[in-house]
Formats: C-alpha cells, sequence, structure tokens
C-alpha cells in the first residue's frame, strides 16, 4: 500500500525559496503520477502542480508556473516541490497525493487522488 508523507515547510520571507520533499514508500511507491496540493485557511483546496510516475513530464497551473518545479527521485521514492519567489499568496498547507487514474493535463480534482500525506506547512512572511 503506498504512503505519503511531505516535509520540508516553515517560515519564508517573501521572495524566498523553499522545497518541499513526499516520501514515498510501499510497493506501489514508483508507478503513480504524483500531484501537490495546497490549501489555505477558508478556501478550497488548489492544484498546484503534478508529475507523471517517470519524471518526463509534468504540468502546473498558471498561477504558480514559472515559480514552481516538480521532479522525482525514483530510486530514492521521492517527489519534490522546488518554489521560487515566492508571496504572501503561497502560504497554505500542502499536500501530496497520488492519481487513481494516471498523468493528465490541465488542471487535477482532489478527488482523483489518494493516498494524501498529513501536509506540511508553509508560511511566507511579508
Amino acid at each position: 500500500q503506498l504512503q505519503l508523507v511531505e516535509s520540508g515547510g516553515g517560515l519564508v520571507q517573501y521572495g524566498g525559496s523553499l522545497k518541499l520533499s513526499c516520501a514515498a514508500s510501499g510497493y506501489t511507491a514508483t508507478d503513480r503520477a504524483i500531484a501537490w496540493f495546497r490549501q489555505a485557511p477558508g478556501k478550497e483546496r488548489e492544484f498546484v502542480g503534478q508529475v507523471d510516475r517517470s519524471g518526463d513530464d509534468t504540468w502546473y497551473p498558471s498561477s504558480v508556473e514559472g515559480r514552481c518545479t516538480i521532479s522525482r527521485d525514483n530510486a530514492k521514492k521521492l517527489v519534490f516541490l522546488q518554489m521560487d519567489n515566492l508571496n504572501t499568496a503561497d502560504t497554505a498547507v500542502y499536500y501530496c497525493a497520488a492519481s487513481k487514474r494516471g498523468f493528465y493535463t490541465g488542471p487535477r480534482n482532489p478527488r482523483d487522488f489518494f493516498s494524501w500525506g498529513q501536509g506540511t506547512q508553509v508560511t511566507v512572511s511579508s
């Protein structure tokens, strides 16, 4: 069974950078597309981006494209979210999750994913 654990969050200054990690375990750890979502207080859960099972293809919404990069190291069973030029709108709890049906371009619905982690808090100071 697949288990995902997020880490790497913290307090970051406006314009700073942060790299989050998603550690996978279980025999299916490297055979699923992985997405990052975030949720700010009082807001809907927002799709941040995704990477396919091999790490060759990614897709990002316009809200983060150019500032976020998702990559994975299947040998280490890790998925990363590199965030640069952070602003206060990026403050949220960040989650990783596995796709139920594979990798598809365009925004993804949280209900298409499973094995959600506990999340890691990212706070950007102004």
